[in-house]
C-alpha cells in the first residue's frame, strides 16, 4: 500500500454519512447496542440493509449469536444519544425508555427511522463482520432531519437547490 490506515481513514472521512444505533438481545438477555455509520441499503426486494462492526468490538459476542437487530437512523438532534452508545462500558440503556421488538430486540424512541430486522447473512471482511438484516418492520418520521457525520465530526445537513435558469 502507498498509504497508511490514518490517510485512508481521513480519506473514507469525506464520504458523509448518517449515524445510527444498531441494538439486539444479548447473549444473557440484556440489551446491547452501538453507534455506527457503515450502515447502508442494500436492496427493495428483498428488503435487505447493511452494516458493519470491528471484530475487536465487545458488542460483537451478541451480535454474533443474535437472531435479530434494529437499525435506529438518529435524527439531527440526537447527538447525545450517538454519543452514549458510541462509548465503551457504562449501562448505555439506563434512564432510556425502550421497548422490545422483534426478537425481544430493544427499541428506542423519537429516532428519525427504526428498522426491525432478521440476520438475513454474515461476511467477515478484515478487521469487521458485515450484517445482512432483512427488514421486516418500519416505522419513520417524515419530516425528520438525520444526524450527519463527516470528517470525524457531527455536521449540519443543507438543503441545496439548483440555481434558476435564466432562459
Amino acid at each position: 500500500m502507498s498509504f497508511d490506515q490514518r490517510v485512508l481513514r481521513d480519506a473514507l472521512g469525506l464520504f458523509v454519512t448518517g449515524v445510527t444505533v444498531i441494538t439486539t438481545k444479548g447473549i444473557d438477555g440484556e440489551s446491547v447496542g452501538l453507534t455506527a455509520n457503515s450502515f447502508n441499503s442494500v436492496s427493495l426486494d428483498p428488503p435487505l440493509v447493511l452494516w458493519s462492526i470491528g471484530t475487536r468490538s465487545k458488542s460483537l459476542p451478541a451480535f454474533a449469536q443474535a437472531d435479530h437487530f434494529a437499525v435506529h437512523i438518529l435524527g439531527e438532534n440526537q447527538i447525545e444519544l450517538s454519543q452514549r452508545f458510541a462509548r465503551s462500558g457504562a449501562d448505555k440503556f439506563a434512564s432510556l425508555p425502550v421497548t422490545k421488538g422483534i426478537g425481544d430486540v430493544p427499541l428506542l424512541e423519537g429516532c428519525a427511522a427504526r428498522l426491525e430486522c432478521s440476520i438475513y447473512d454474515r461476511h467477515a471482511a478484515g478487521d469487521h463482520v458485515i450484517y445482512l438484516g432483512e427488514v421486516q418492520r418500519l416505522v419513520h418520521n417524515q419530516n425528520a432531519r438525520p444526524l450527519v457525520y463527516h470528517g470525524g465530526q457531527y455536521a449540519e445537513l443543507a438543503d441545496k437547490w439548483p440555481e434558476p435558469t435564466n432562459s
